[in-house]
């Protein structure tokens, strides 16, 4: 009942959500980027690290340091956060926080399956693999030719297996249908996440409403620009979309149609948030529109932390980490190859 969590909700809740406010609170402030941001080598960059929460991460690993490490390594005590709250959740929680990594698995079977079909060694596939999306059979997923044998040797037994109903066909996998896999299990994991938050009712539906909603126009805005100029039909296109979100359903028609960048523009331009987002970037361009809409995620995942008594805040904490791990990336990157320049070009500051 909407205003009543306060009563229940700290019985199985409180600890677990004072253990992510914690964590939230040693998230890397503007302070610690603009120290980044200055480094000139990979061991600058550990050295600024070692007084943050990844110190004890880093603090074992010799010189010369390659930005691989850093990002695994400040991934590893995200999973290790992850699995910590997990093992102290209770129902409805613990399935909560198991939704949350259904997006990484998704990643990991395209990933396995686009490499084997590029004749990559699965070894080599399986290290790329993100920790949080790892399954048992995941290895597995090398011999499968099409659609059908995928789910029938490997993925039935995993908790995307409801998700792949709408995508089996035995057509043999190539790059096309593997990347309209790859959208149509999102579609079918957002509606079920969404779904799943409904039904949980109260500040949790509320807030993570409005974060999936905002999920889900980002895929749908994202899948109509990268399908301009290919085969893919409006039909097709059309299927991608989750249906639910601010652009469900006139902004999908409108979307559908669309030939060009502008046009995704001049039907973006009717919905105030994404104005917002579209008005930033000069007519044509689209290269920033990532980052652009990564800004606007980051502000909406830090108001989910000013309400109290809802689960939006662990799935608000995991995006955040996420988007601090792809910071460091980026910062990295730009150290490692003397691209100093353009190191603020990708960097989100979430504080």
């Amino acid at each position: 009942m909407y205003g009543f969590e306060a009563m229940t909700f700290n019985i199985h809740g409180g600890y677990l959500e004072a253990i992510v406010r914690g964590h939230r609170a040693g998230l890397l402030t503007a302070a610690d980027y603009n120290n980044l941001c200055q480094c000139e080598t990979l061991d600058d960059i550990k050295m600024h690290l070692s007084a943050t929460e990844y110190g004890p991460y880093l603090q074992n690993e010799p010189s010369p340091l390659h930005t691989t490490t850093i990002v695994e390594k400040c991934t590893l005590k995200l999973v290790d956060e992850y699995k910590h709250m997990l093992c102290q959740a209770t129902e409805p929680l613990s399935t909560f926080l198991e939704y949350i990594t259904y997006g990484h698995m998704i990643d990991n079977v395209v990933l396995i399956v686009t490499g084997t079909l590029h004749e990559r060694d699965v070894q080599e596939l399986l290290e790329k693999c993100h920790p949080l999306g790892m399954f048992d059979s995941i290895a597995t997923l090398a011999v499968a030719q099409n659609m059908r044998e995928l789910y029938r040797l490997v993925l039935v037994d995993t908790p995307l297996a409801p998700y792949f109903s709408e995508c089996i066909t035995s057509e043999d996998l190539d790059d096309m249908n593997i990347e309209i896999m790859r959208n149509t299990l999102y579609k079918a994991y957002l509606e079920d996440f969404y779904k799943f938050c409904q039904k949980l009712g109260g500040a949790t539906a509320e807030i993570m409403s409005d974060l999936l909603s905002f999920e889900a126009d980002r895929r749908a805005v994202n899948i109509t620009i990268n399908s301009i100029g290919t085969e893919l039909t409006r039909d097709d296109r059309r299927k991608l979309y989750s249906n639910f979100g601010l652009l469900y359903p006139y902004g999908h028609e409108e979307l559908a149609v669309c030939e060009d960048i502008d046009q995704v523009r001049s039907a973006m331009e009717k919905y105030p948030p994404y104005q917002s987002i579209f008005s930033k970037l000069s007519y044509g361009e689209s290269q920033m529109l990532d980052k652009a809409f990564y800004e606007e995620e980051v502000k909406r995942l830090c108001l989910a932390f000013e309400q109290q008594f809802h689960y939006g805040v662990f799935f608000a904490y995991m995006r955040l980490r996420e988007q601090e791990i792809r910071n460091l990336m980026w910062i990295s990157e730009c150290v490692a190859q003397n691209q100093k320049s353009r190191v603020h070009d990708s960097v989100v500051f979430i504080f």
